[in-house]
């Protein structure tokens, strides 16, 4: 009788284990989602702040050009 109170303690423990794994990994997968998510958006803030840049840079040669 001992041997199988022993036997369900070790299966439960093993399926506790499991799911703090599985848990685990989806964190890990939602970590790495969102870092990508992040990236994305760092680069397209890059790109948004070039092409203004390259906008501010016309205007100021076109005005330039209208003040001769």
């Amino acid at each position: 009788m001992s041997k199988s109170i022993a036997l369900s303690l070790v299966i439960a423990a093993s399926l506790g284990l499991a799911a703090c794994s599985e848990k685990t990994q989806e964190n890990a997968s939602n970590v790495a989602e969102n870092a990508a998510a992040t990236a994305e958006n760092a680069a397209a803030d890059a790109m948004n702040a070039a092409e203004n840049a390259t906008d501010a840079a016309a205007n100021a040669t076109e005005n330039a050009a209208n003040a001769m």
